[in-house]
């Protein structure tokens, strides 16, 4: 399970449709399960399958029942294998009721999963995934994730996914690929690149009353004032001072509310692609308040 991540433009899409074989590289060498994508071969395309969440297989104005038929006849899968593999996915998915329904009257969250049935009704052995919960609410991207964490499990199916939604990546995939301009930037763990990009804790505190910039500053060092608005203020705390801050905040100021959290997966990104730090950012603002 792999997270394929980069700004708008960086080569994401255009990277899926090489592996996919729909576009041809312009130099070098792509290779899929063993198979060169570009020649289209029919073993090959029984083994992949290809997602997107800005398109769509399912006919408009027929139920989706009859594109899984369509693709049943593209694959020749056997109707014993067709009626398990529908079963189960009717199960994982929760399609029960969905199947006869004209596509067009589906929600957009149960045309999703109708999209995603279609796609592994040949239960290919890899998976691209592009942008799968695009739109889609905080509920129903929750259950495409476990589906695909589920259908991985069973299947053992190789999951390549790209999305802007960081929960999809983080709940997913532990090892992330990040390119930029078409260049690969970084290729390792996620927790790692975290924890190496943002050595350092966000704490969020809300004061009974207002508290000066100059009064919060030295308190809270080692770490650094992020933002300062009335009685909200966001800081920046190296992870082995936590509790030191946490203390001295406590001690100084009467505090309604902390909390602390990791520094959002979003900005890490952000920094690895522009090398611009978004404490830097935070400063820059500060002054400017």
């Amino acid at each position: 399970m792999v997270g394929f991540l980069g700004p708008n433009g960086a080569g994401k899409t255009t990277t899926l449709k090489l592996l996919a074989g729909l576009l041809h590289p312009s130099a070098g060498e792509v290779r899929v399960v063993g198979f060169e994508p570009r020649r289209r071969q029919a073993a090959f395309l029984r083994s992949i399958t290809l997602v997107m969440g800005q398109k769509q297989q399912l006919s408009w104005d027929l139920a989706a029942s009859d594109t899984f038929l369509v693709n049943q006849a593209i694959y020749e899968i056997p109707d014993d294998v067709y009626r398990q593999r529908l079963g189960e996915l009717t199960e994982m998915l929760g399609l029960q009721g969905l199947l006869r329904k004209q596509v067009r009257k589906l929600s957009l969250g149960e045309r999703m999963k109708c999209e995603l049935a279609a796609a592994l009704l040949h239960q290919p052995k890899v998976l691209f995934l592009d942008e799968p919960t695009i739109g889609l609410d905080v509920a129903m991207q929750h259950q495409v994730r476990r589906f695909v964490a589920s259908y991985n499990k069973v299947h053992g199916a190789t999951v390549m996914l790209t999305s802007h939604n960081m929960a999809d990546v983080t709940a997913l995939a532990k090892r992330v690929l990040v390119i930029d301009r078409g260049r690969l930037v970084f290729d390792g763990d996620l927790a790692a690149l975290v924890e190496a990009r943002a050595p350092e804790r966000r704490l969020h505190v809300t004061f009974e009353t207002p508290v000066a910039r100059d009064r919060l500053v030295p308190v809270c060092a080692p770490g650094s004032v992020l933002s300062l608005k009335g009685v909200e203020a966001e800081l920046a705390v190296p992870r082995g001072a936590v509790a030191q801050v946490v203390g001295s905040l406590m001690a100084r100021f009467a505090v309604a509310d902390l909390a602390t959290q990791e520094v959002p997966v979003e900005e890490v990104v952000a920094e690895l692609v522009t090398g611009r730090s978004f404490r830097e950012d935070a400063a820059e603002e500060a002054a400017r308040a």
